[in-house]
């Protein structure tokens, strides 16, 4: 087996230095005397040969079930998992794949690479390094190619997301003051009276609008669950500037939504808008539906009930002012407000429905 350790000797002072084969690190032996620098430099090697061995050992076994665990690498499995993907989710991974705080272990052999390596990663990269580097790692273990985690899932460095929040209507309205295009004013005017993800509004179609209901009714891309809204006067006169065949926005519907993030974001930067994306088309929503009592299950059906602009709006983001109860009871005995049935009492009919009457 290779040493690891090498011995060298500078000519000025006479000092005794070694080398670390793999890291090209040199540290100073603090001795002029050969035979002493020669016992050092056993002790070290012996003490990484041990190591060295157990895995030239632990890659023999396994290799009797998988060939290539001894030549497998980080960016193999990179690209095993790109191709594995499709649409919007493959691009993603592409990115991912080509990120530069990977470089450091992308040619690394998975089984050798230790812990150090993997949180130099996600110290040099981004919260997306974190995430993918995670899922890839997960991937391995998943599919046999590391017999143990290199770093065990309490103690990977926590997510911490950049704060995200809703577009004002102030600025909402600046965007479509600045905005010329008439399909893209259109689009951003749907995205705040729908709040739906950008791309479920890009592939909008004249066919999913009731225009006797007054209803848009569509599959979400991400989850394939069917949305359903009513629509009012101000939505109806976006519709109405729209083709009433086929896609409402033919130009937007072709362009890859992260390059309708792109001009989204240089439209903010033209106007000195921070911290906004087109996403936020759909906190707002959310956190304007909080705001004025709309119920909880309803932006559920709007948005869809496994919505994180939903859960975050309706946990704490959007500052309500409750009502006397007194104001509540003359709305509602003037019809002004719609009654809707107590979980309490849907529990209670439910329960009676299976009740055999005798």
């Amino acid at each position: 087996m290779k040493q690891r350790f090498i011995l060298y000797r500078r000519k000025v002072g006479g000092m005794f230095y070694v080398e670390d084969s793999q890291t090209k690190k040199q540290e100073s032996l603090g001795t002029k005397d050969r035979a002493e620098a020669k016992c050092l430099l056993n002790a070290r090697n012996e003490a990484a040969r041990q190591p060295q061995l157990n895995l030239q050992i632990a890659k023999a076994y396994l290799a009797g079930t998988d060939s290539g665990v001894a030549t497998r690498t980080w960016q193999q499995a990179l690209d095993t998992i790109v191709e594995s993907k499709s649409g919007s989710t493959k691009d993603r991974w592409q990115r991912a794949a080509k990120e530069k705080a990977l470089d450091s272990v992308r040619g690394r052999v998975i089984i050798e690479t230790q812990a150090e390596e993997l949180l130099a990663c996600l110290k040099a990269g981004t919260v997306s390094t974190n995430v993918h580097l995670r899922k890839l790692h997960n991937f391995c273990l998943a599919m046999n190619w590391l017999p143990w985690p290199i770093i065990p899932k309490r103690l990977w460095p926590e997510i911490r997301f950049q704060p995200k929040r809703g577009i004002t209507f102030d600025e909402h309205l600046l965007i479509m003051e600045r905005e010329k295009n008439p399909e893209r004013r259109s689009f951003y005017e749907l995205c705040w009276h729908l709040g739906g993800s950008q791309t479920d509004i890009a592939n909008l179609k004249g066919e999913d609008i009731d225009w006797r209901n007054q209803t848009i009714a569509y599959a979400r891309q991400k989850t394939g669950s069917l949305a359903m809204i009513h629509f009012g006067p101000d939505i109806e006169a976006v519709l109405r500037r729209l083709p009433a065949t086929g896609f409402l926005f033919p130009y937007l519907q072709t362009v890859r939504a992260g390059d309708r993030a792109t001009e989204f974001k240089q439209r903010c930067d033209g106007l000195g808008i921070k911290g906004i994306s087109l996403h936020s088309y759909r906190y707002a929503w959310a956190e304007r539906a909080k705001q004025c009592g709309y119920p909880e299950r309803f932006a559920q059906e709007a948005l869809g009930h496994n919505s994180k602009a939903v859960h975050r709006a309706y946990a704490r983001r959007a500052q309500v002012k409750l009502p006397s109860l007194e104001s509540y009871e003359r709305q509602a005995a003037e019809g002004q407000i719609i009654q809707l049935p107590s979980l309490s009492s849907e529990k209670h009919t439910n329960g009676r429905a299976g009740h055999k009457v005798g």
